[in-house]
């Protein structure tokens, strides 16, 4: 175990990305939850490059099938700021508690349909992430069908506090599984203004998963974004190692 944690700790010191508030690698989410009694762990990283420079965060999401259609998740980020404007920042970020619950199945209803709400802590440094909580409520929706599966939903940020404001996020996606380890996708996501005097942003993102075996995963995604995309990011990524047992 002490090798895999090295592992861990390694991901997170070279790779910094955008906290994950979606399906990895995807912004949008998908609607099904961590298998029960199995764990799922993601060593993430990634970002968003601007006219103005970089940030973005790098950490640990935890996944946890607690019961039946119920899984826990905390997210443990370190963030980054590399404004070209001024020096640079690094520090924890917003911790995530959430629980993502599935209350409709494709079985019976045609689409599987889950609520996936999100508590995000205070960040644990001055430098970087917001100093207030603030809540996710989101709802997301999928079906799979052979080797195809598409999923999307959204919902809204309540913030307050120093120039932040509630916001709403929306996305689709669509994936493939090409072979029986690799799977491609695309998504389109919408989000609007966060912070007072800030612009709306839509992205495209193209991503993909590879299966080295059965408990070590590949997840990547890179796109542009097509709004505001000078002000709010020219491009975003993410790449995790994700460890399933």
């Amino acid at each position: 175990m002490s090798g895999r944690v090295a592992l861990f700790v390694l991901v997170i010191l070279v790779v910094f990305s955008s906290p994950a508030l979606a399906g990895p690698p995807y912004v949008t989410d998908d609607p099904e939850p961590t298998d029960y009694r199995h764990f799922e762990i993601y060593a993430f990283g990634g970002g968003t490059v601007t006219a103005g420079g970089h940030g973005g965060a790098g950490g640990i999401d935890f996944n946890y099938g607690a019961a039946p259609d119920l899984q826990l998740t905390a997210v443990l980020p370190v963030e980054f700021d590399g404004s070209r404007a001024g020096p640079s920042a690094a520090g924890l970020g917003n911790v995530e508690l959430a629980a993502k619950y599935k209350f409709l199945h494709q079985e019976s209803t045609g689409w599987d349909v889950s609520i996936f709400p999100r508590i995000f802590l205070p960040s644990g440094s001055r430098d970087v992430g917001q100093q207030h909580a603030s809540v996710l409520i989101p709802l997301w929706i999928g079906r799979d069908w052979g080797t195809w599966s598409t999923f999307g939903g959204g919902g809204c940020v309540i913030s307050h506090g120093a120039d932040s404001k509630n916001y709403c996020l929306v996305g689709w996606a669509l994936t493939n599984q090409v072979t029986s380890r690799l799977q491609l996708g695309v998504e389109v996501y919408h989000q609007t203004a966060d912070t007072r005097g800030a612009h709306a942003t839509t992205g495209i993102g193209f991503g993909v998963r590879y299966d080295l075996n059965e408990h070590y995963h590949l997840l990547a995604s890179i796109g542009p974004g097509v709004q505001h995309a000078a002000q709010t990011g020219q491009y975003s990524w993410y790449a995790s190692l994700l460890y399933t047992f």
